[in-house]
């Protein structure tokens, strides 16, 4: 098993959310009763800001529905499956192995079974690792790991607060981002050599347009059926063997 895994669970009660932050666990979100102010309720809330964690401010009803045990006190939280990487590391990565960097950028993939698939992917392709923004994004779950058959012990994921100003600090590093779009100019005519992030949106909602008006290049994928949109992790499957094949005629 990889030192980088954890357990993933459902932590209910209030102590128990408490000593999940001071044990250093990874906490995707936290899920808390509505207008609930006390003393442990409020340590908790500056514990979760500290540590940039996810807060939302819920019902009883939505908090009875999530429980399994009925105990919950008012707090839920949800801890990651496995340890989240840094961006930092990922570049020390590429350049240990004398490669240009190569990372995934995912804006709005909450479809753990996508996001599972395309950590594989970038296994596959060898990206150096995965970025996903705090919000709006499938946390590491048990889920993505299954899906993932087993690159998550391999492939770094990154979780960002905020995904342009990433791209912004990685221009400066001498980044290029390509985004894909049905709308955007062949993926065979761009040059995707050199330090490059993919960028992939979720199906419905395609990449934020923050995050797009980041993006060097846009890049169609030629289709010859009956219906107009790839599954996302198909779109970024192709995408990253492109830039693959692309760095292998260097």
């Amino acid at each position: 098993m990889s030192e980088r895994q954890v357990n993933e669970l459902m932590i209910e009660g209030r102590n128990a959310v408490l000593e999940a932050f001071r044990s250093g666990k990874p906490v995707d979100k936290v899920f808390i009763l509505d207008g609930c102010q006390d003393g442990p309720v409020r340590t908790i809330v500056r514990e979760a800001k500290k540590h940039d964690t996810v807060l939302n401010f819920v019902t009883k009803e939505r908090l009875s529905q999530m429980s399994e045990t009925g105990k919950h006190q008012g707090v839920i939280a949800y801890g990651a499956a496995y340890e989240y990487g840094e961006v930092e590391d990922m570049l020390a990565l590429a350049q240990e192995k004398g490669e240009d960097p190569f990372l995934f950028v995912l804006d709005n993939i909450e479809d753990p079974h996508n996001l599972g698939a395309i950590i594989r992917t970038a296994n596959l392709a060898g990206a150096h690792g995965v970025i996903i923004p705090k919000r709006r994004a499938a946390g590491l779950t048990a889920t993505v790991a299954k899906t993932s058959a087993g690159a998550l012990n391999y492939t770094p994921v990154a979780k960002v607060t905020n995904l342009s100003k990433t791209m912004e600090d990685l221009k400066e590093k001498g980044f290029w981002f390509v985004c894909a779009d049905m709308g955007g100019e062949s993926m065979y005519r761009l040059n995707l050599t050199g330090p490059i992030g993919l960028v992939i949106g979720s199906e419905g909602e395609g990449v934020g347009r923050l995050v797009r008006e980041k993006c060097d290049f846009v890049a169609g994928i030629p289709m010859k059926g009956d219906i107009d949109s790839l599954n996302a992790s198909v779109a970024a499957g192709v995408l990253a063997y492109e830039i693959v094949r692309q760095r292998l005629q260097k």
